[in-house]
């Protein structure tokens, strides 16, 4: 392996460490000075103050916040996530149940997305100033402009709501037939990829407008070759490094919006399942959904660094 490859790894991994080390601590600071606990959402705002205490001395809630974090964190170390402090299972089993919904889900999306947003991407670039570009980038502009929570919103209101095509909810455990996936994955997919496509489609634009109007394409245009060859030979293999991040930090944003999309249409996923842990105020298990999440987040940054650099010969062998 590359030694110049090696050692982005050996720091990207160093790195990665230190951030989900830092998320940690954020994420169990911020919820920490949220109002009530885990004891006060399950008894309600009527529990006595005895019940109160005698449930947090239950749950392990009279214990001091620091003390909690480093119990949990040793834990972590040691390959041990906890448990629900709500249901008492383990964490580890919680987020099993839950993550390959989310994956699936990403999965498809990234599969529509896309082959979508880099068609559209490298066309608006190729015809640059034609109608087609014009009217990808004013759509393209328009849509991430557009929260991800209104997009969904707005899909409810005219396949659920007027149109009565499609569910509100996704119901992903009843699936029996090709028919009910599809049923159950368009509305979340098709809300997801309308942000993520627009945002590809940009970004994948300006990195081969970039290569176009670099020198060495004005010297093969000028060579006589042919606008295809041009584009297919010599400005695409060297716009993947840019394109691969395009891609990375689309998906990326993937992670995110997955939060808002899953607790509209209550699909089943780790982000769901993060969500209500936060309304529970249930910490060991919206702690380790925080971090999965930010793991995925640095897997696809440091995915992208390495496209950039295999794709570049000067970077590869600097």
């Amino acid at each position: 392996m590359n030694h110049v490859i090696l050692s982005l790894l050996i720091k990207r991994v160093a790195l990665a460490c230190v951030s989900l080390l830092v998320v940690s601590a954020i994420v169990f600071s911020i919820t920490a000075v949220l109002p009530g606990d885990a004891a006060q959402e399950q008894l309600g705002q009527d529990a006595t103050p005895e019940a109160l205490a005698a449930l947090r001395a239950q749950m392990g809630l009279n214990v001091p916040a620091p003390e909690r974090y480093a119990k949990w964190l040793w834990g972590v170390v040691q390959g041990d996530l906890g448990r629900s402090i709500i249901t008492q299972l383990p964490v580890a089993e919680l987020v099993a149940s839950r993550l390959p919904n989310s994956l699936q889900l990403a999965a498809v999306t990234a599969l529509f997305s896309v082959p979508i947003a880099l068609l559209f991407g490298i066309l608006s670039a190729v015809l640059r100033g034609s109608w087609l570009d014009r009217i990808a980038s004013s759509l393209s502009v328009a849509v991430v402009s557009v929260p991800e929570f209104l997009v969904a919103t707005l899909a409810v209101l005219v396949f659920a709501v007027q149109l009565r095509w499609l569910p509100a909810l996704s119901y992903v455990n009843d699936i029996e037939s090709m028919g009910q996936m599809l049923r159950a994955y368009a509305m979340p997919v098709l809300s997801l990829c309308c942000v993520i496509v627009a945002q590809m489609m940009r970004m994948t634009r300006a990195a081969v407008i970039d290569q176009l109007e670099a020198p060495y394409i004005e010297m093969v245009r000028l060579k006589g070759a042919s606008p295809l060859r041009m584009v297919l030979a010599h400005a695409l293999p060297n716009a993947v490094g840019p394109i691969a991040n395009a891609v990375a930090l689309s998906l990326s944003y993937l992670l995110g919006g997955v939060i808002v999309i899953e607790t509209i249409f209550n699909y089943p996923g780790i982000a769901k399942l993060m969500v209500d842990g936060v309304i529970q105020r249930d910490m060991p298990l919206v702690q380790t959904c925080a971090m999965i999440f930010c793991a995925g987040y640095l897997l696809l940054v440091t995915l992208a660094d390495l496209c950039g650099i295999l794709a570049n010969p000067r970077l590869r062998h600097r």
